[in-house]
């Protein structure tokens, strides 16, 4: 686990593996509530993705607070925009000597990871957003996720293999663009 400082603040992030030379580094970022662990672990725990894992150095960035054990902010804190989170990542890259990302984002993190990459197109040769681990972070609380139960991985497993998991996200796009009633 490291720390970088950039121009809106400290940012936490965790490396695991090794930098494969030419290949990418797969960069995630986290949604709103969740740090990468809380986000992320069950998705690279999963046996399917044991192959990627192996070729690829991970880097989970978690936004500023949300790391495990951060104090509190001080009141009257300016946290940054997601768009400053975005301006982040650079640093981050800096400091790793990394020249090239693929995203894996959820929520928040996906948008933050989007506009990073329209502003450095160069460096990103892919962007995921975890569809199934969205889907199921709105059916299952926390709790009910980190617990790791049956139903959790029946509904995962439906979701995961789901033949029509664009459509899925089309519909999942739809309903996080609806209107307030």
């Amino acid at each position: 686990t490291h720390s970088v400082e950039t121009p809106y603040g400290s940012v936490t992030f965790t490396v695991y593996g090794t930098p494969k030379p030419k290949r990418p580094a797969i960069l995630t970022y986290h949604d709103v509530g969740l740090n990468y662990k809380s986000c992320f672990q069950p998705l690279f725990q999963f046996e399917d993705m044991q192959e990627i894992i192996q070729n690829f150095v991970r880097v989970h960035v978690d936004a500023p607070g949300m790391e495990e054990g951060a104090p509190v902010f001080p009141l009257g804190y300016q946290y940054p925009s997601l768009d400053q989170l975005a301006d982040m990542i650079p640093c981050v890259l800096q400091y790793l000597n990394f020249s090239t990302i693929i995203g894996v984002g959820v929520g928040a993190g996906a948008y933050i990871l989007a506009r990073y990459a329209l502003n450095h197109p160069d460096t990103v040769e892919g962007l995921t957003s975890s569809i199934p681990e969205m889907i199921l972070g709105h059916l299952f609380s926390q709790e009910e996720l980190s617990g790791n139960s049956e139903l959790i991985q029946k509904y995962r497993n439906i979701i995961t293999h789901a033949p029509n998991l664009d459509n899925i996200e089309l519909y999942w796009n739809s309903y996080n663009n609806r209107r307030d009633l």
